[in-house]
């Protein structure tokens, strides 16, 4: 069913609000993938924070131009479905692992800010650990200095109650 021009205009602003706040673009054909398998993709995507569309590639052309992913266009060719992240490991992943279960979707093209990326650029984007694990990371490098530096400072006190347990035990002993 086509769209008219009212709803042509509502997709395109829906997709440049997501453009615009977006790290990286991830275009995928989706030739002969089933339904079920789109509604996996698609809840997967959904967890993940990543905006997950089938769109018109004449509709995606519009919205992306004038913006730092506009050398995208020429690659929205054929049946896309296109994923928009903020976090642009996130996307990679989501979209690149269930490419490895399916072969049906395959992933063309992406980009980040003024740069376009190949299929083998979004694979080695996707083994990149993401945006939360990095942070876990960091915190732990963080604490750990201080971590050690309590742990010293309590064994001081806890070699002096040791030591006078064992006093006491000698002269009980005793």
């Amino acid at each position: 069913m086509s769209l008219n021009l009212e709803e042509k205009k509502a997709v395109v602003a829906d997709v440049s609000a997501q453009v615009a706040n977006a790290q990286a673009i991830i275009i995928a054909e989706y030739r002969g993938l089933g339904v079920g398998h789109m509604t996996q993709l698609r809840a997967k995507a959904r967890q993940s924070g990543i905006y997950f569309r089938v769109l018109k590639n004449s509709l995606a052309r519009r919205a992306v131009t004038d913006t730092p992913f506009s050398g995208l266009s020429e690659h929205m060719v054929g049946p896309l479905a296109y994923g928009i992240g903020s976090d642009p490991v996130a996307a990679a992943k989501v979209l690149h692992e269930f490419s490895r279960t399916n072969d049906k979707l395959v992933i063309k093209a992406g980009a980040m800010a003024n740069l376009v990326m190949s299929s083998n650029d979004i694979a080695n984007l996707a083994s990149l650990p993401s945006r939360d694990e990095l942070l876990a990371k960091l915190l732990g490098t963080m604490q750990a200095p201080v971590a050690t530096f309590v742990r010293t400072l309590n064994e001081v006190p806890t070699r002096f109650v040791r030591g006078l347990a064992a006093v006491r035990d000698q002269k009980e002993a005793a």
